[in-house]
């Protein structure tokens, strides 16, 4: 028998797992955790139940699913590698612990599931023709989450969502390809091909959309797919200038310069190394835009959470060390203790 208060966090120690987890522990919930290598079977950590093991054993998850209404699947193979080998056998073990509590599961979706036939808008009940591979692993696993939802021992919930980028965000974009964490912003890249849109998604709110939708996850479908609007660049250098008035908001130096990302360099590299033949894949997302109709959200809703840009951006850069918190004076670069 599930508890109604209790949800298991797989990808805890994530970008959106973290943040999930946090919120919806802020917000009243008992949060379970799984991870491997905890070195102790159980501990808690800042309220947060962390439980030993391994989201590709079937044992451990429906284990640590013991006693919960709600999965949150934010789990993925570390970087680009072996998606083909871990995303769907993941996937399938989460269903089966949900099936087995009744739960539902909570999925941050992506655009990878989308080929350009669904560009520039994307709408919620647009066709899942993927471009690449990975996006139609991507599609594999939503169908499987839909097919055991419909079949009505358990609920899913997925959540679309832009580029990711926030104060604890971990791999993404903004903090691999834009600027370097720890370190004062000189310049910042961007990614986009000249003046073509992108959209972001500032995590915290990302977060705080699957929370909202979980309260009402009893008038949903058994399967409900949602997208978020987040925040449109349409130049593909508005987040790139938000970054350079943080900058210069927080006294952190001179203003950075703004330059295309090295793609050439990626290139270059890509026979070699595994992340940059899969970030080439996923260039043609840079070099038209693509948009998420929030739509249908805003119906079930009746809003978007959404952190204005200069805040955002500015709270991101603090939590990656790029500006120093309030108060805290920037470190003159270069000098010795």
């Amino acid at each position: 028998m599930s508890d109604s208060s209790t949800v298991l966090v797989l990808g805890a120690s994530g970008g959106i797992g973290g943040e999930m987890a946090r919120l919806l522990l802020a917000r009243g919930w008992r949060v379970r955790a799984m991870k491997r290598g905890l070195g102790v079977a159980r501990r808690e950590q800042g309220g947060i139940e962390w439980v030993e093991g391994d989201a590709l054993q079937a044992a451990d998850v429906m284990a640590a699913a013991q006693g919960c209404s709600v999965i949150v699947h934010a789990v993925n193979p570390p970087g680009y590698r072996r998606w083909a080998e871990w995303v769907l056998p993941m996937i399938d073990n989460t269903i089966a612990a949900a099936q087995a509590q009744g739960a539902t599961v909570v999925l941050p979706g992506t655009v990878y599931n989308y080929g350009p036939d669904a560009f520039p808008l994307i709408a919620e009940d647009a066709p899942q023709n993927a471009h690449t591979p990975k996006g139609r692993i991507r599609v594999e696993l939503e169908q499987r989450l839909a097919s055991a939802a419909q079949a009505g021992r358990m609920k899913a919930i997925v959540v679309r969502a832009g580029d990711f980028f926030g104060p604890r965000a971990g791999n993404n974009w903004f903090s691999q390809g834009m600027v370097k964490p720890g370190r004062a912003v000189r310049t910042v890249n961007t990614p986009s091909a000249a003046g073509v849109g992108h959209q972001f998604a500032y995590l915290p709110d990302v977060a705080r959309t699957m929370a909202e939708l979980l309260d009402r996850r009893d008038t949903l479908p058994a399967f409900a797919s949602f997208h978020m609007a987040g925040h449109w660049d349409a130049t593909g250098t508005a987040l790139a200038e938000a970054v350079q008035r943080a900058v210069v908001r927080r006294g952190g130096g001179a203003v950075p310069a703004i330059q295309p990302f090295p793609w050439w360099l990626v290139r270059l590299a890509s026979p070699f190394v595994t992340t940059f033949r899969e970030l080439l894949g996923m260039r043609y997302l840079w070099q038209q835009p693509v948009r998420l109709d929030n739509r249908r959200l805003l119906q079930q809703l009746g809003h978007e959470p959404h952190t204005p840009l200069d805040e955002a951006v500015e709270a991101t850069l603090v939590g990656l060390g790029c500006l120093p918190p309030d108060g805290v004076p920037m470190p003159v670069q270069g000098a010795h203790a």
